[in-house]
């Protein structure tokens, strides 16, 4: 006997999930700004507006360098998914402003998996999580190449006395976990079959596309420091500024606290040039409007507009 629920009660769900991934994801952005217990609202606005960072000319450079960031992150999911179907770079913009939507609100940006996914024909969806961890892991690779770089140069200036044993036996640990889990990888079928179908120029590129948008961001940050009246050197800068998204990236987070949790991080580590808390708290929350708030918003219309019946369309 057929259980299977009336086309119009399917629609009606449907409906409904879109609008609470919508309300979701502009609730995330508002809890964000209006009870951030870091940083007042009110004082952030006028901090920006004493700094001039409300000038066009200065919003429109931000802007620009945040689009640039968001541009090489299309592309390289672009390249990555034509390895199982050619899409076009607006297909592209529309699955990953997409899923940074519906991620905002999820733990480690897990929502963007299921996201992007789901713009698929069932018999690709775990091919597309695949290139999607694949993705992932590429930025991360770019954040800890230069991040371990600012790391070493930051502990070198600061004189802070670390215990050198507890650092080997994290990075033993972390060596066991990075050789038992390609051992389990490389013992699944699924996974040599997918690998297999990657090759070295698409991950080239993607490797590539990961350390120009690292580039474009960690600049921008540096650009809203001297916005902000902070004289820093470029190279100066970026030792604590790539130390920070290193430091920020292993510690699990929802996207929406992750501005809090590098916010502290940036804080304590621009402390020991004397930048005070409120510059980099700002500095941070701002990143986080230009690079975040401003795309998920954008990413929302997709939520709003997405059917069932056109996500196995090419574009």
């Amino acid at each position: 006997m057929n259980i299977g629920l009336p086309y119009k009660t399917k629609q009606f769900f449907f409906v409904l999930i879109k609008l609470s991934l919508l309300f979701g994801a502009f609730y995330a952005i508002y809890k964000k700004l209006s009870k951030n217990n870091e940083l007042d609202f009110g004082v952030f606005i006028q901090f920006l507006n004493e700094n001039d960072a409300f000038l066009i000319k200065n919003m429109s450079f931000l802007l620009i360098l945040s689009s640039f960031n968001w541009f090489f992150e299309i592309l390289k999911w672009k390249k990555l998914v034509s390895v199982v179907q050619q899409i076009s770079f607006l297909k592209a913009f529309e699955q990953s402003l997409g899923a940074l939507a519906v991620s905002i609100f999820t733990p480690n940006r897990l929502g963007e998996y299921g996201a992007k996914a789901i713009y698929f024909e069932n018999t690709l969806r775990k091919r597309i999580l695949f290139l999607n961890v694949v993705g992932n892991v590429s930025q991360m690779l770019a954040t800890i190449i230069f991040g371990s770089i600012g790391l070493v140069a930051f502990l070198k200036r600061s004189n802070l006395t670390f215990s050198y044993t507890k650092i080997t036996a994290s990075i033993a640990i972390l060596c066991f976990l990075l050789i038992l889990a390609l051992i389990m990888f490389k013992k699944g079928k699924k996974f040599k079959k997918y690998t297999a179908a990657l090759s070295k120029t698409v991950l080239i590129y993607c490797l590539v596309y990961s350390v120009l948008r690292y580039l474009v961001f960690s600049f921008q940050f540096y650009v809203i420091l001297y916005l902000f009246g902070i004289s820093l050197s470029y190279f100066d800068a970026m030792v604590f500024i790539t130390s920070m998204y290193l430091i920020s990236s292993v510690v699990p987070s929802l996207l929406i606290f992750d501005v809090v949790i590098k916010g502290s991080i940036a804080v304590y580590l621009f402390s020991y040039l004397g930048i005070g808390s409120l510059t980099i708290l700002s500095t941070v929350t701002l990143m986080w409007l230009l690079n975040f708030a401003i795309p998920s918003s954008i990413g929302s219309y997709y939520i709003l507009n997405f059917k069932l019946n056109t996500i196995h369309q090419q574009a």
